[in-house]
């Protein structure tokens, strides 16, 4: 979810960046406008957060599982989850090769659009190709513990592109 997410990226802080609040350290941690070449790194050539994950900051926006939707609307729980009702928009985290330092901040996010995918070679159109958001992907992540086949099934059913309210 995007909370999680959050909770990963800053690590137990509460500065504008994993590392502090001082954007001239981001040539330490993160790939991003200044410093890309104009394209995606290798994972971990920078420095780590306090947690020990590598690229965080900038390097490829990554998806998170939320609809996007205003801060103010969603409502304070312990991990907040938007339920995705529509494709579009969702919300990336992170921050990207491309993007500059104020989009690479712990707190900052990005909705998904449909112009993402303008140029899709593929006839019919995919679903996933988003040939325009070059610098979008996304983080594999695994429980310590696996789940059991009910909590799994949760997890996916929540992810669904289009959905119904779970209150309805």
């Amino acid at each position: 979810t995007e909370a999680e997410w959050e909770y990963a990226c800053r690590a137990g802080t509460k500065t504008a960046y994993s590392f502090g609040d001082d954007a001239d350290q981001l040539e330490d941690y993160a790939w991003f406008f200044d410093n890309s070449d104009d394209t995606y790194q290798r994972v971990g050539q920078k420095k780590p957060n306090p947690w020990g994950l590598y690229d965080m900051h900038g390097n490829v926006s990554e998806w998170v599982l939320d609809q996007f939707t205003p801060y103010d609307s969603i409502k304070e729980s312990v991990n907040p989850l938007v339920v995705p009702k529509t494709l579009y928009p969702r919300v990336v985290r992170g921050g990207g090769w491309d993007d500059d330092p104020e989009f690479l901040r712990s707190a900052a996010r990005k909705a998904s659009a449909e112009e993402w995918k303008e140029q899709d070679p593929q006839e019919p159109r995919s679903i996933w190709y988003h040939t325009d958001a070059l610098s979008v992907g996304f983080r594999i992540v695994r429980p310590l513990e696996e789940p059991s086949p009910e909590a799994k099934a949760e997890k996916w059913d929540k992810s669904e592109p289009e959905q119904k309210d779970p209150e309805e």
